[in-house]
């Protein structure tokens, strides 16, 4: 397009005064950003991986129920995929005096099971398991009412992962 009409000059910019504000915002979030790992780590009690966050619900539920709360939630049960993650799961049900919880896997089968290099549990007719503090996973009837654990993913997606129905283990 045409040239517009020549305006007044411009003043000079004093930066230094901006670039100090921008400083005190940095402390800022520095100071907000620890008081929310306080809040999650010692409030609420929330134990975290570098992808995802775990919170014990001390709420009784039987199974179906405590993985709808974990939807609902935005989450799912936990699947301690890992032998860390086991023991992680482990640490936390155990400093909080509990003798097990409900975690996000059903096992359908009738032999011994062993999962990645996690402890063996015998079967019985149930399906559902749980992470007992002995750092085993034991079976339990689905309708028994446990604590449980859920897991939340740090993206900003909620919810992903499994459908929120828990991992089924098939074993041949």
């Amino acid at each position: 397009g045409p040239v517009g009409l020549k305006g007044k000059a411009g003043a000079t910019c004093d930066c230094g005064r901006y670039r100090k504000v921008v400083g005190q915002l940095d402390v800022n979030v520095e100071k907000l950003r620890k008081t929310v790992r306080f809040v999650k780590n010692v409030v609420l009690g929330l134990r975290e991986t570098e992808e995802r966050f775990y919170l014990l619900v001390k709420e009784s539920r039987k199974y179906r129920d405590a993985s709808l709360n974990c939807r609902l939630r935005g989450g799912t049960l936990a699947m301690p995929k890992t032998s860390s993650l086991n023991s992680l799961l482990l640490d936390y049900i155990s400093q909080a005096g509990l003798t097990g919880v409900y975690v996000g896997v059903q096992v359908q089968s009738k032999d011994l099971v062993s999962v990645k290099r996690l402890k063996l549990f015998p079967t019985t007719n149930s399906s559902c398991v749980e992470l007992l503090s002995t750092g085993t996973w034991g079976h339990v009837e689905c309708e028994t009412a446990l604590f449980f654990i859920c897991e939340f993913p740090k993206s900003r997606r909620r919810g992903g992962g499994g459908g929120g129905r828990g991992s089924l283990v098939s074993l041949s």
